[in-house]
């Protein structure tokens, strides 16, 4: 039912007299309490909470002794009152509210001061069931929701961070809270619900198994404003969400200057890379530029791979970011310093290979703790005019079982290595992607062309590049294994890494035209090995 508006403009500023505390986090709660109590504001109180002010010395009134009804069902029931409610709620210059808070004996709360049961702690924690629904607050939310409704009488304190300015202001004018302040709180409450109802939300769906449940909901915390977003006239800022994946979001930042939103958009991208490499089993090192791996490779030390995937592309790498699976030694960090390099994301580092660091100020060093797991579930989504795209994360891995044999010639080890890595690389290239591989390191990339045969002769081009920059009397591609991220749809692309020196080919197979295609690799005399799986990335 629609219900008329209250024409009573909002005051200004309201003396804080009355303030109601019920919080789960207690963080800065005494000093809050007692800056209060110094300008005689009476203060209302529950459970734990009236506990820490009474054992601190505050004096302070149980919400029980101002509603006349004692806290029930294990506390469940304890502000779901018309007294609190009424005195959060009224609108105090109206006659009729005023009327009805006379009648019913409701004082007004100016200021309440409330946080939540940690219900996303808890679901992370992976506790039972019955405990997380337990961890549902009720109450808390109620209240803010009421009291952030009715912002224009009653000012909102939801986050421990904004004791010191409310207790600032507060002196500043003499015990008042202005409109501006309570305006500014009230966002901020509602935020913090909105947020907190859609982590319930989320965990009933997935305790339900509705992967792309009717509604979907997505929140953030801001990590930071940003000078701007991929062009200078464009604002842009950082969120954290609730997932706990190590990457860019969760890194120490230890050194440089503040991430730009291309710089984030790039190092995501780049330590999702490197983590498709096993760190247990090789150093590796992948380098990124606009979001494309320009190199990668693996090799006997952090060292031996970064000059390797160097090698595929130098002139790309210049200004790029560069991800490694291992703690970040001396050696490494030496040889990264060499050339200009936006940002450094690994595991960890070693206080010498910091130290190299530290004469790079611009160089951002970022050190994620742990690597991301490339199999483990999630999700990923991207926006369109009036809606989102929410898909699983690219969790898929091909192994050596997987693979099919497709021509006369069988792959040989060397080549079945290079070709898992090779693969394990265009996963992580813009489609369509083509990826040469020899050794253990990328020897050509190309990404993100409109057909896969010009992908095939961009990154030979690239390689020619290279070898001709290195004095080389042949591109490395000679002798190489190729990588396709989605089948070939003619033998045009295939001939083309043919002619670029190829040996083996992999690919997921599927097209109507695959029997040309295999046709073609035996007439040359390569191996082809399909995957079944395909790996766009757009």
């Amino acid at each position: 039912m629609a219900v008329a508006a209250n024409a009573t403009p909002a005051p200004d500023a309201v003396p804080v007299r009355r303030a109601l505390i019920s919080v789960f986090d207690k963080t800065g709660l005494v000093d809050l309490a007692r800056a209060l109590a110094d300008r005689g504001v009476q203060i209302l109180s529950t459970g734990g909470s009236a506990r820490a002010l009474s054992e601190a010395g505050v004096a302070v009134t149980d919400v029980s002794a101002v509603t006349k009804f004692p806290e029930i069902m294990d506390g469940r029931v304890k502000t779901l009152h018309p007294v609190v409610h009424g005195g959060l709620l009224a609108i105090r210059d109206d006659p009729a509210h005023a009327a009805a808070m006379a009648e019913h004996g409701i004082e007004g709360i100016d200021l309440l001061v409330v946080n939540l049961y940690p219900f996303e702690e808890v679901v992370a924690s992976g506790a039972d069931a019955a405990s997380i629904v337990e961890n549902i607050d009720i109450g808390g939310p109620a209240m803010t929701r009421a009291g952030a409704k009715n912002h224009a009488y009653t000012c909102v304190l939801t986050d421990p961070a904004d004791y010191a300015a409310f207790v600032a202001a507060l002196g500043a004018s003499g015990g008042q809270t202005s409109l501006d302040f309570r305006r500014r709180m009230a966002a901020k409450a509602f935020a913090r619900t909105a947020a907190y109802d859609a982590a319930v939300s989320g965990w009933f769906a997935a305790s339900l198994g509705e992967a792309f449940p009717s509604r979907a909901t997505l929140t953030g915390t801001l990590a930071q404003p940003l000078r701007y977003g991929e062009n200078p006239h464009q604002s842009a800022a950082f969120y954290r969400t609730a997932e706990t994946r190590p990457g860019v979001s969760t890194a120490r930042q230890l050194q440089g200057k503040a991430l730009s939103f291309n710089n984030i958009n790039d190092t995501d991208a780049a330590y999702e890379c490197v983590a498709e490499f096993d760190a247990n089993e090789a150093p590796a090192v992948v380098i990124v530029k606009h979001a494309n791996p320009c190199g990668a490779a693996v090799g006997t030390s952090l060292l031996d791979a970064y000059e390797k995937a160097l090698a595929c592309d130098p002139v790309s790498a210049f200004g790029g970011i560069v991800a490694l699976n291992r703690r970040l030694d001396r050696a490494a960090a030496e040889a990264i310093a060499g050339i200009f390099t936006e940002v450094v994301i690994a595991p960890d580092a070693d206080e010498d290979a910091v130290a190299v660091f530290a004469a790079k100020p611009n160089l951002r060093l970022l050190l994620a703790g742990s690597l991301p797991d490339p199999r483990a579930p999630g999700t990923t989504l991207r926006t369109v005019a009036g809606g989102f795209l929410l898909q699983d994360r690219d969790n898929g891995r091909i192994e050596r079982a997987d693979l099919t044999v497709a021509t006369k010639r069988a792959p040989s080890e060397r080549e079945l290595s290079d070709l898992l890595f090779a693969f394990r690389l265009a996963k992580h290239v813009k489609s369509n992607a083509i990826v040469y591989a020899r050794d253990g390191a990328s020897v050509g990339i190309g990404a993100g062309q409109m057909s896969r045969v010009d992908s095939s002769r961009i990154a030979a081009r690239k390689a020619e590049d290279a070898a001709a920059s290195a004095g080389r009397a042949e591109p490395l591609t000679v002798g190489s294994v190729v990588a396709s991220d989605a089948f070939f749809p003619f033998a045009d692309g295939l001939l083309a890494a043919v002619a670029a020196g190829a040996t083996a080919v992999i690919q997921p197979g599927g097209s109507m035209r695959d029997a040309e295609v295999i046709k073609a690799a035996d007439e040359a005399g390569i191996a082809m090995v399909l995957t079944g799986m395909r790996h766009f990335r757009h």
